[in-house]
């Protein structure tokens, strides 16, 4: 008796859930819209296992000939620091963002810089115009012959320019909004978004075409659309910047060609984005040092930056005093001003605590405990540091201060911009740290009258 053929299962596109009958929410991501029926293949044939014989045979891995991949520079130096020294043959780059932070701009400029060295590169947005974009091209300066534009969000449309422009380059602005006629549902949705991914990546490929892909952030800051979309590509980049501000940072968060600690540093302008391959001075104030200010040395990536944090105490004597922080997190400022007041008898309970960096920058490793509880102590005793002195070390609830990553990159960088004096862990504790201070202050002035150097 023939057996009879099973039920068709439904799937999710987004984590792989099964459920025997059609939801319209995913019951294991939460995902509405994504589950959809899984149509079994049918069984191979014999003409099917022959068609399935390799097209070359396997070999060594140490006879494999990279010449025909080198990496090529995008034109963009940052960009390529991120991308691990430049762009690979049939790389498929994904670069996500918030809205408005610069996406296009940027690889508008990587365009415009690949076309400059002479490669044809296709830029085919799904967004904006032609016209749209030849606006922002003007106006940031972006203009070549051998850069070519597309308003498109048909996918078909697409690969028929790639076989008429023949670029070497293509952008794709963006995922979201181009569709496939080959899949059901509007552009933007899980099932979209995976066929259009899926084909570009194909493309690229067989062409050994690198594209480089624009993807929408969700509210929580992750990729719009299946979580297939990252695993596909081979480099996943994230551009961010606090609007308020002018600094972008590109970050690598996935690369399989180079590392994922390399941070690319921009800043806007009003004619389009500049590379900052030396931020070092654009988290520092420039006036005279005061009482409740400490150069911290963070570390973005591989680069190891000195950030300013200041810190202001006001007395209050209210039972419940004020803490405000800006650029660095609540709960480690919390924790240090706790250390100060039981293991350096610093009170801090009858004051309200203002702690913030200069330039916007957001600080919260733990790299920046010295800096603030030297800051706080500084702005209590009405101090004012040696300018020559920088922090970094974390400090632990007994009042230890613990070693950082990257410690000796960070001194390096400080002695680099001219601090003469790092207090790190070699400060073994909180006390010891505020010691070595005096101590500097002291060798800073030593005619000084030694009574205006307090006592921590």
């Amino acid at each position: 008796m023939a057996k009879r053929p099973a039920a068709p299962a439904y799937i999710c596109s987004e984590c792989g859930w099964t459920t025997a009958k059609w939801v319209g929410r995913c019951g294991e991501c939460q995902q509405w819209g994504t589950v959809a029926e899984n149509v079994p293949q049918q069984g191979l044939g014999n003409r099917s296992v022959q068609s399935l014989a390799p097209s070359s045979a396997a070999r060594p891995i140490t006879q494999i000939d990279t010449a025909d991949a080198p990496r090529r520079p995008s034109g963009v130096g940052e960009f390529d620091r991120v991308l691990g020294g430049g762009v690979v043959p049939g790389a498929a780059i994904l670069l996500s963002g918030e809205p408005g932070v610069g996406k296009s701009t940027l690889l508008l400029e990587v365009a415009a810089r690949a076309a400059m060295e002479g490669r044809r590169v296709l830029y085919v947005s799904a967004e904006e115009s032609v016209a749209q974009v030849r606006l922002r091209a003007e106006r940031t300066g972006a203009m070549h012959d051998q850069l070519f534009l597309a308003a498109e969000s048909d996918l078909a449309t697409v690969l028929g320019h790639l076989d008429s422009v023949q670029p070497e380059l293509v952008i794709v602005d963006s995922v979201q909004t181009v569709a496939s006629s080959q899949q059901d549902g509007a552009a933007g949705m899980p099932g979209q978004v995976r066929e259009v991914a899926s084909t570009l990546i194909r493309v690229a490929k067989e062409r050994a075409l690198p594209i480089i892909i624009v993807g929408h952030v969700t509210k929580d800051g992750s990729v719009a659309g299946p979580r297939v979309l990252e695993h596909l590509v081979d480099v996943v980049c994230h551009f961010e910047g606090d609007r308020q501000t002018s600094l972008r940072f590109v970050r690598a968060l996935k690369n399989r060609f180079g590392p994922t600690d390399e941070v690319g540093c921009f800043e806007m302008a009003g004619d389009g984005i500049r590379e900052v391959p030396d931020p070092s001075g654009l988290f520092l104030s420039h006036g005279q040092p005061t009482a409740g200010t400490c150069v911290a040395i963070s570390l973005e990536g591989r680069r190891a930056l000195p950030v300013e944090v200041q810190a202001l105490t006001v007395f209050n004597p209210a039972p419940n005093p004020r803490r405000v922080v800006s650029g660095v997190d609540s709960a480690r400022v919390a924790m240090v001003l706790a250390v100060l007041d039981r293991r350096a008898n610093i009170r801090t309970g009858n004051v309200d605590v203002y702690v913030s960096t200069v330039g916007g920058v957001r600080f919260t490793e733990p790299a920046a405990d010295l800096a603030i509880a030297l800051a706080v102590a500084g702005s209590i005793k009405d101090f004012t540091l040696p300018r020559e002195l920088a922090a970094a070390g974390e400090l632990s609830l007994a009042g230890e201060v613990r070693p950082v990553t990257q410690a000796k990159q960070r001194r390096a960088e400080a002695e680099r911009l001219g601090y003469k004096r790092v207090i790190d862990d070699r400060a073994r504790t909180l006390v010891e740290a505020l010691e070595q201070v005096q101590g500097a202050a002291r060798e800073q002035q030593p005619t000084a009258d030694l009574a205006s150097i307090p006592e921590f």
